[in-house]
């Protein structure tokens, strides 16, 4: 059941809790149209079906509908509720929606014995139907594209919201740039600045307005400041992000016209307003809401099934790449807390209660928005590469990596073409300006190359003398992992490299070791599931088609099980879960059953190296002949668009929290290493990769790495994302055994606060 909330992804969530109430054994029932729906009862309560599910992982909004429900505010409208559901033998309830539905739900379960009692005396119902019915399990899903509801990182639907949003911030600079123009945004967030904050990151826009942290009363003077210095450096526009609750420190609303007319009267700049509006909340989710949508879909049923009549009602959220559960209204009352901080004028406090990652986004922006490189300098020199294939969000890296060492004092060092490039001197100062406007551009500015550096050790040690090079950032893939291993490796015979070194993961297969995410991957999933999506709407309108897909990762099937899950795929092949010609035949067997269903048509997603044998051109094969008669093949390799394109907002932003992490990591470390005024840093802790793990951003030592490695197939040891691959399987109706071992367990959100990311 959805609550009071239209976004998108929230069908995602739906089609998980139904197929996977079918696949335990469960009768799953729609409640279309809200509370409103479950008051009023008759075919707003209706049994759902496994196709009555299909086609629907694209479609933004919400399929049963939402609805607001004044009814259900009171206790005859709550009767009536409890009376539909009893009738109906439900007796565990779903709720997507944000905190007022969540609460409305609790309320519910509170009052579930009361109000079965009432109607057992009203003869509404009889005492074993109420028997069978005696306790009404709940668990919420948070969908609200504010992502304003604290417990969870991410609410469904933010993602897909910063997708469009930065659609349109995207092609308003390129209009702004051309006429020299300053552009006013206002996004959603009435009470939060998620928005608002993540958007001003994501388009290195020239200030934020936020409810949760106002601006300092001089606030107009130091605008116009910033404005201008931005304009004096070369920029042809300015942009600035306003969310529609900004506030002033009194309280008083910050609107989009009132910094217009600011700009206008103080500047005299050609200015536009730009009110984004509800097409925030329209449009195709993206590949990350729907994958979370699902994941949350699948933890609601487990626990669901799991209550008690003791277990309190809890909400499943998501904190760095871990499903868990926390107690409802635990996360209701610091939701609360925030809102009222806020009206309090408590707005540190507020900031703190919206947690790590928001504090964390908050403090990037302001180093890079509000803080000036300083007059004195520390005398050092960081130089910042790319290695390995593109990929989309280095050059937001890369930008945050040069802005954030000169904010240090540093001379900041662009290296060209990678570790070749090092070799041949291609070496040259990058300043401020260097890299305005890097932030929304694929590819790699710096250019890149898979070259390994063992070769050129002697050019690179005296490229690295010559510029006095201190330390060194490498942004890249698979190749920037063992670049740095063998640049350790060298050490103990070229004494200039004993520098400090830091990875950051930059790659589409997301295959290097000690990181659960690269910068880029999400980039690329997201080329893949729209595509997917095209090629599913052929296949529905051709009828009795299956097409095979093949896409990029080498021998990391990240990609292929992860557009699986966001495209709704029948199967995935990849390297990592070895399969035979069996689990082919089972496959075509799978699909020819389908055929007979309403939902004529079947998506397969093959991994480039899944099988040196049972090529793409092979399985294609082996699919249109055992399928004549009954179903048509088409096969399609996606190729290099996958490394392609504009980078999404969470590659944008990643790239440019990794960089910062990562300057502040080695300004500290050459700090440490420097004896005399030379730097010498050969212990192990002197090499690291910067990576996620689980919740929080980690340093870890590459020589620790090299034991979690498999060098042959260029992908770690293990991988966290296999786990899922059981959900891709029961969502296409596959009868496999669900490992519920490693289930989400009740947490509670004090903890849940203190952890994740680490302060910048």
């Amino acid at each position: 059941m959805a609550g009071f909330v239209t976004i998108k992804s929230m069908n995602a969530a739906v089609r998980a809790v139904v197929r996977v109430g079918i696949y335990t054994g469960a009768k799953v029932y729609f409640v279309h149209e809200g509370y409103q729906g479950l008051v009023d009862g008759g075919d707003n309560i209706r049994e759902a079906t496994w196709e009555s599910v299909s086609m629907m992982l694209q479609l933004g909004g919400t399929v049963i509908g939402s609805a607001r429900c004044q009814d259900f505010r009171t206790h005859e409208g709550r009767l009536k509720a409890a009376r539909n559901l009893v009738k109906r033998g439900i007796t565990n309830l779903c709720v997507i929606g944000g905190d007022g539905s969540l609460t409305g739900a609790d309320t519910f379960r509170a009052e579930w014995s009361t109000l079965l009692q009432e109607l057992i005396k009203a003869g509404a119902i009889t005492a074993e139907e109420a028997k069978k019915s005696s306790h009404l399990n709940i668990v919420g899903m948070v969908g609200s594209i504010d992502n304003d509801f604290c417990g969870t990182d991410m609410t469904i639907g933010t993602d897909s919201a910063l997708h469009r949003i930065m659609e349109i911030v995207d092609a308003i600079a390129t209009t702004a740039q051309s006429h020299q123009r300053t552009f006013v945004l206002e996004v959603m967030g009435r009470h939060c600045g998620y928005l608002a904050l993540v958007t001003a990151l994501a388009s290195g826009a020239d200030w934020v307005f936020i409810p949760e942290s106002p601006p300092e009363d001089d606030w107009e003077e130091h605008l116009c400041r910033r404005l201008t210095e931005t304009r004096t450096r070369g920029s042809r526009l300015n942009i600035i992000i306003v969310a529609e609750g900004a506030i002033d420190k009194q309280g008083k609303a910050i609107t989009s016209e009132d910094i217009k007319n600011l700009v206008v009267k103080r500047l005299g700049y050609d200015t536009r307003v730009t009110i984004l509006g509800h097409v925030q909340r329209g449009g195709t989710p993206s590949a990350f809401d729907r994958i979370l949508g699902s994941r949350m879909g699948v933890e609601a049923v487990m626990a669901l099934l799991e209550g008690t009549p003791d277990t309190p009602a809890c909400v499943v959220s998501l904190s760095g790449n871990q499903a868990i559960r926390l107690p409802l209204m635990e996360c209701v009352q610091v939701t609360k807390d925030v809102t009222t901080a806020m009206n309090e004028r408590r707005f540190d406090e507020a900031l703190k209660l919206r947690g790590r990652s928001f504090q964390n986004n908050w403090n990037v922006y302001k180093i890079l928005a509000h803080v000036r490189p300083p007059s004195a300098k520390s005398g050092y020199n960081l130089a910042v590469m790319n290695v390995g294939a593109p990929a989309a969000g280095m050059n937001a890296a890369v930008r945050s990596t040069v802005r954030i060492g000169l904010i240090h004092g540093h001379r900041m060092l662009a290296v060209h073409d990678g570790f070749e490039g090092l070799a041949e001197r291609k070496v040259e100062e990058i300043g401020w300006g260097g890299v305005g406007g890097w932030t929304g551009k694929g590819g790699s500015n710096l250019g890149t190359k898979r070259t390994l550096p063992k070769k050129y050790f002697e050019q690179i040690s005296s490229t690295i003398a010559d510029f006095s090079i201190h330390g060194l950032i490498i942004i890249g893939g698979f190749e920037a992992f063992t670049g740095s291993l063998e640049l350790i490796e060298g050490r103990s015979k070229f004494e200039e490299l004993c520098i400090p070194i830091c990875v950051i993961p930059a790659t589409v297969s997301n295959n290097v070791p000690g990181s659960d995410f690269s910068i880029g991957a999400d980039t690329a999933l997201n080329t893949i599931t729209a595509t997917c999506d095209r090629i599913k709407q052929s296949a529905a309108g051709t009828k009795r088609r299956v097409f095979i897909i093949e896409t990029m990762g080498g021998y990391c099937g990240y990609l292929a099980t992860m557009a699986g899950l966001a495209a709704g795929a029948d199967a995935a092949y990849i390297y990592e879960d070895p399969f035979t010609i069996h689990d082919l035949e089972a496959n075509v067997e799978h699909l020819t059953e389908k055929m007979k269903t309403t939902v004529k048509r079947g998506l397969v997603l093959r991994n480039e190296k899944c099988n040196e044998n049972y090529t793409t051109e092979f399985i294609y094969n082996l699919y249109s002949e055992e399928g004549k008669g009954i179903f048509d093949t088409r096969k399609n390799v996606l190729g290099h668009m996958q490394q392609g394109g504009s980078p999404t907002p969470f590659d944008r932003n990643f790239g440019t929290k990794m960089g910062a992490k990562a300057v502040a990591w080695m300004s500290g470390k050459i700090k440490e290493c420097s004896r005399h005024g030379r730097i010498f840093a050969n212990t192990a802790d002197s090499a690291c990769l910067l990576g996620m793990r689980r919740r929080a951003l980690v340093f870890q030592p590459l020589a620790e790495l090299k034991e979690q490695t498999n060098f042959e197939h260029r992908i770690p040891k293990e991988q966290w994302w296999l786990k899922l691959r059981p959900i891709l399987k029961i969502l296409a109706k596959y009868k496999i055994d669900l490992d519920t071992s490693e289930t989400a367990h009740l947490e509670h959100i004090t903890r849940k606060r203190v952890s994740g990311e680490g302060s910048i």
